[in-house]
């Protein structure tokens, strides 16, 4: 059976019992409004912000004058830009608000050393200028962009001016009054992955009041519930009764049908739009590419987004080999670490497994994980149920479902499984990774 795979995922998650068929995760209470990125509708070629989506900018949030949100959301006009061009400069005033619809721009600015250095890259969803909103006219001196942002691939992008939005404030009361508040309002008391702080006092002089605290939760806790993969195995009884010496005909057609319950299962792991690890990996922990192929530089991005107790990387084989080629071009040389006795390569300590569950698009990119594992770390954990009746594997029960008229034996073969990411920093994903072989020299 060439189907089968190593199915690292499977062996390397922590598996925890999710008693009753289900697994809650309450994670402390964060102070956001969404996801942080801005969502848009497309009718053909053109592109329009959803107003609603405008409380994603931080001077907006709260806001719910939905007549005022879509007077904001027409301000905006669309631009289409190609590679290499030249959004907004550094040093110039500040003087418009920039979503992100579609592709990817990269903030270059000077380095400490004075040479050109990128200061990371905007995608889909993400913002800029948003500090036009609360600069009041009094206020002399406009804000100057602190990098030169450019296109790194064909990009659409809405902007709106801050003569628009004046235009629009003065016409909102409202608004006025909701950006006024913004601009006296004190922050908030947040920690630097904005959870709700927990205060703390230490060293000791005198007899201070010790602060009061409680640790605040989400109100609507997610709950992961088992998915389920089955299928009917049929074996006619006169195979089941003549062929079974010398191999159980019966035990080698059940351990097949495994294999596929098993590989359909770490295909689900990693693409299931409710639990899959590509769909649950948080918007703010995704990094593009720098270039193309996975270089050195980019897998260091992305162990700065799971910088506690990574456990391992998860690559296509040929976003690995891409990898390799990359070092190699550098005269780079990643070691190997032994994992239960097979070599398997590393990058800065932390293995680097394959699986090829993870999708090749046709544009020949890929996708590389990064994940913390164990409910004791806040990782990401694999959820099953044992002890189930008929039980054949922990998870994996097979019941006998009895003969029918055509001396078929069926049995039921199920497989219960699902995967739950404890909080947001335990999963990263590299994005955009090229793995087409480069040109000739």
């Amino acid at each position: 059976m060439q189907g089968i795979s190593s199915r690292w995922l499977l062996k390397l998650l922590p598996w925890v019992q999710a008693a009753g068929g289900a697994y809650r995760v309450n994670r402390r209470l964060t102070y956001t409004v969404g996801d942080g990125r801005v969502t848009f509708v497309t009718t053909g070629a053109d592109v329009r912000v959803i107003p609603r989506e405008l409380g994603e900018l931080p001077p907006l949030r709260g806001y719910d004058d939905e007549l005022s949100l879509d007077a904001l959301a027409g301000r905006f006009t669309q631009h289409e830009y190609e590679p290499g061009d030249v959004i907004v400069e550094q040093g110039r005033p500040v003087d418009q608000v920039i979503l992100v619809v579609h592709g990817k721009l990269s903030r270059v600015g000077e380095g400490a050393y004075g040479a050109e250095a990128a200061h990371g890259t905007l995608a889909d969803g993400d913002f800029v200028g948003e500090q036009t909103l609360v600069r009041g006219e009094e206020d002399d001196e406009p804000d100057q962009w602190e990098h030169t942002i450019k296109a790194v691939t064909a990009c659409t992008l809405l902007t709106m001016s801050e003569a628009d939005f004046r235009e629009t404030l003065g016409q909102s009361p409202s608004l006025q009054a909701h950006l006024e508040e913004f601009r006296n309002s004190p922050e908030r008391a947040q920690n630097p992955h904005g959870e709700a702080a927990i205060d703390v006092a230490s060293g000791h002089s005198g007899e201070p009041v010790l602060p009061g605290t409680f640790v605040d939760y989400e109100g609507s806790p997610r709950e992961y519930e088992l998915s389920v993969a089955q299928t009917v195995l049929r074996v006619h009884t006169r195979v089941a009764d003549l062929y079974n010496d010398p191999m159980d005909q019966v035990e080698q057609q059940l351990r097949l049908t495994i294999e596929a319950l098993r590989e359909r299962q770490e295909d689900e792991l990693v693409n299931n739009r409710d639990f899959g690890l590509l769909h649950n990996t948080d918007l703010s922990q995704r990094v593009h590419t720098r270039g193309g192929p996975p270089t050195p530089d980019d897998m260091d991005d992305l162990l700065t987004l799971v910088w506690k107790d990574p456990a391992f990387f998860l690559a296509h084989p040929k976003a690995i080999a891409a990898f390799g080629r990359e070092c190699s071009a550098r005269g780079v040389y990643p070691e190997s670490v032994d994992v239960h006795g097979n070599q398997v390569p590393a990058w800065r300590g932390v293995p680097i497994f394959p699986c090829n569950k993870i999708p090749v698009s046709k544009t020949k990119t890929s996708s590389i994980l990064l994940m913390r594992t164990g409910e004791a770390s806040q990782g990401v954990i694999g959820l099953h149920q044992i002890g189930l009746p008929d039980e054949y594997q922990p998870g994996l029960s097979v019941r006998y479902m009895g003969i029918n008229e055509q001396a078929l034996i069926s049995y039921l073969v199920s497989a219960y499984y699902s995967a739950a990411v404890l909080v947001p920093d335990a999963l990263g994903m590299l994005e955009s990774v090229e793995i087409a072989h480069g040109g000739a020299a």
